[in-house]
């Protein structure tokens, strides 16, 4: 009878052992999320919460999120940004677009972020490339460069024969190069549609009456907001000074639908967010931001609240209720 020696038996015994000891440590293993964004989008946290869920990640389990809000300040992104960097988590995910993603990357180079809602991430400076990112930066674009134009239309149509349309920006929200191919981008389509832009500054919340003033006096026909995230947290305030002014208005994102605008047409943002949590877990996992190709929006979706436009006497095409996905009725 063959005789095994003493440390065979051990490690064939131990073997099994071992491996649950290591798979034990993995699931005990608890990973620390940066959370930078604005709390006027708390609910677009959870499609996240459950894309990591769905993964394995459960908050009060194995996962801890450390969550920094700017409350609609803008310049309050980049002391948020530095204050999670200071509690080495493995990673932020900058949830309000450019200006959280910039704040995020300037805090730090080494600490794998993932952006969520950015416009255009090659003209901000955030990456390289789409498909290259080539730093620490990955994520998620909303921007595909057809929206600015397929919003127009949609003005276009629910107005029939408007001549000019008003554009809310406001100016050094978003990088230079970004924010001019954006008023660009919009001024083209404009022209192709047959309607003239009238482009209207609001640099800051106080400056919306001043804007809508100016818009009336410009007897602009309807209204585009170009700018989106950066006036999301005065969504409501802004929605109803369109509806005050009798404007038609098409917005970037349905939360503006939700709180009583007339129409939306954009990325499906509770989409992105879920689809957020696996660029998370692939980072989490030991993958290189520089290697996570950014991906645009591939789900868009039109949100009509056709009682927004009965109250400004306005009726909706059926053909165009017909193509929605989604018509509000109260």
């Amino acid at each position: 009878m063959r005789v095994w020696p003493a440390f065979i038996i051990a490690l064939v015994l131990g073997g099994p052992f071992c491996s649950a000891v290591v798979d034990a440590q993995e699931k005990a293993k608890v990973v620390r999320i940066g959370w930078l964004g604005d709390s006027v989008a708390l609910h677009l946290r959870e499609p996240f919460h459950q894309g990591m869920r769905d993964l394995g990640y459960v908050e009060g389990r194995n996962l801890v999120i450390e969550r920094r809000y700017a409350e609609g300040r803008l310049e309050r992104y980049p002391a948020l940004a530095s204050e999670l960097v200071a509690l080495k988590v493995d990673v932020i995910v900058a949830s309000a677009g450019t200006p959280a993603a910039l704040a995020a990357k300037q805090a730090t180079g080494t600490l794998p972020i993932v952006f969520i809602g950015v416009g255009d991430p090659v003209t901000s400076g955030l990456v390289t490339s789409l498909a290259r990112p080539g730093g620490n930066v990955t994520g998620l674009s909303v921007i595909a460069p057809e929206l600015i134009s397929k919003r127009l239309e949609l003005l276009t149509q629910v107005v029939p024969g408007v001549s000019r349309i008003a554009s809310l920006w406001r100016p050094g929200a978003l990088e230079e190069r970004t924010e001019r191919d954006r008023l660009e981008r919009a001024e083209v389509a404009g022209r192709a549609l047959g309607v003239r832009l009238q482009f209207v500054e609001a640099r800051s919340p106080t400056e919306l009456d001043r804007a809508f003033s100016d818009i009336t006096r410009a007897r602009a026909g309807a209204l585009i907001d170009l700018e989106g995230i950066v006036f999301w947290s005065e969504r409501k305030r802004l929605v109803e000074l369109a509806a005050r002014h009798r404007l038609p208005a098409v917005y970037p994102v349905r939360d503006f639908v939700d709180v009583g605008g007339l129409m939306s047409y954009g990325a499906d943002r509770a989409d992105l967010f879920r689809r957020a949590a696996t660029y998370v877990d692939r980072l989490l996992k030991g993958a290189k931001p520089s290697d996570l190709p950014v991906e645009q929006p591939t789900k868009f979706e039109l949100v009509i609240n056709v009682k927004a436009a009965k109250a400004i006497g306005l009726e909706v095409p059926a053909s165009l209720l017909a193509r929605a996905d989604q018509v509000v009725e109260r």
